[in-house]
């Protein structure tokens, strides 16, 4: 069976088509084409799968140029600067087309502390353009520091991560919570894969007039 997303292992119960939405790969994808786990983690047993979390709609910009600089504009205000010390490389699937991985540094992400200490990093992907703007994803997570176990740079949760940025954005930029969107990406029943604590559920936040307050 062919998959969804040439070049990837992507399988069409890979992806979520939201209501009003263009359709969404669940999963961030690891420079080699498969879903993303992270740093071989495992949690319970299980290889944890990175879920996509957050959906960014910019309903203001101009263009994909002015989207992507008023988004990391944003993430900057909001205590997420771009910060070296990660992973990098990644892709994810928005409308059936592949968007890298923003930042695009060698080793950078956007993240509340340096890679050093406890931090919740992500990456966000796009934009891809459909009637109500501009559209980025983003899959964020907690990492927590293990000094005495390997690897040192452990998965701590999504969740925390998720709801930290979003809250951010929304109190310190024009980036408004404007509700959640069910991408039924959280694995509770395979004894091999996992999800960690990611509850399935992707923050929305928006620009402009539908997302203001």
């Amino acid at each position: 069976m062919p998959t969804v997303a040439p070049g990837t292992n992507f399988q069409p119960s890979d992806v979520a088509y939201p209501h009003s939405l263009p359709a969404i790969g669940k999963w961030m994808i690891s420079p080699d084409g498969t879903i993303a786990h992270w740093l071989g983690e495992t949690v319970d047993g299980k290889a944890l799968r990175e879920p996509i979390n957050l959906i960014i709609i910019d309903s203001i910009s101009a263009d994909a140029e002015q989207a992507k600089r008023r988004l990391q504009a944003a993430s900057r205000a909001a205590g997420y600067p771009i910060r070296f010390g990660h992973s990098t490389g990644y892709r994810a699937l928005i409308g059936g087309e592949m968007f890298p991985q923003l930042p695009q540094g060698r080793d950078d992400a956007f993240s509340n502390e340096i890679f050093e200490v406890n931090n919740n990093h992500g990456r966000l992907f796009g934009p891809y353009r459909f009637d109500l703007g501009h559209l980025f994803i983003g899959a964020f997570s907690r990492e927590e520091i293990r000094i005495f176990e390997t690897p040192r740079h452990g998965y701590a949760s999504f969740n925390k991560a998720r709801d930290d940025y979003s809250q951010r954005l929304d109190f310190e930029t024009e980036f408004k919570l404007s509700g959640f969107v069910n991408l039924d990406n959280a694995i509770v029943d395979d004894p091999h894969v996992g999800t960690g604590d990611h509850d399935g559920v992707a923050v929305l936040l928006r620009t402009g007039p539908a997302g203001s307050r």
